[in-house]
């Protein structure tokens, strides 16, 4: 077996288009699992149990299932039931809602080791219980919670492959189109285990510098 440098050539407009997919994906997937998962930390610190319930309980559902079947359900059922979005559209919210699950118990650890002291000095400062959140609360507990966040961003890069399964084409489904149709296999499936690499160490130095300068 050779390696074919012209298949290597012939792959990577493709190999462009499954990155750009695989980016978008990967980045509003962050957004939403960033920002889904505060709003469950939040809602289950809620005062009553009929708000804390129901949020523990879907949470728990999203955890314990697989992301894949997660993704079925929402591009083939929901679909059945008068909800239509786009592959790429779904793969993003699929992914999003899948990790925020995990993000909410990064964020509840990072409230909890927010010293008691904080606590109370906002609550002898008579602040607002919105104000004690926003300015004193949230910005130690997100500082805390940066490397772990971290984590998931990369292991969101490494799940988006399943999105292939919804018709979705980021870098496997484009090397796997390619492979077909050319019948080679070697130099795509190669180039875009190099690029996971390589934007998996990207997305780390970039998370690294951030922390860096948040704990500055």
């Amino acid at each position: 077996m050779t390696w074919d440098w012209g298949a290597v050539r012939a792959f990577l407009p493709h190999f462009w288009d499954g990155l750009l997919v695989t980016l978008e994906a990967l980045a509003l997937g962050s957004v939403i699992s960033f920002v889904l998962g505060l709003v469950w930390t939040l809602l289950m610190r809620a005062p009553t149990r009929w708000v804390r319930w129901p949020v523990g309980a879907v949470t728990e559902f999203v955890r314990n299932t697989p992301l894949l079947v997660q993704l079925f359900f929402l591009f083939y059922v929901l679909p059945e039931r008068g909800l239509t979005f786009s592959a790429l559209t779904t793969g993003v919210f699929a992914i999003g809602l899948h990790y925020s699950t995990y993000t909410m118990q990064v964020y509840r650890a990072g409230i909890e080791a927010v010293p008691a002291g904080q606590w109370e000095a906002a609550l002898a400062l008579n602040l607002p219980r919105r104000r004690t959140w926003t300015a004193v609360i949230l910005p130690q507990a997100i500082r805390r919670v940066v490397p772990a966040l971290g984590n998931y961003v990369i292991s969101m890069l490494k799940d988006t492959p399943m999105l292939m399964a919804i018709t979705v084409l980021e870098m496997l489904g484009r090397a796997r189109l390619f492979s077909q149709q050319h019948f080679q296999f070697t130099e795509p499936l190669t180039v875009i285990g190099v690029a996971f690499i390589l934007v998996s160490y990207l997305a780390s130095l970039l998370l690294r510098a951030l922390e860096r300068r948040l704990v500055r």
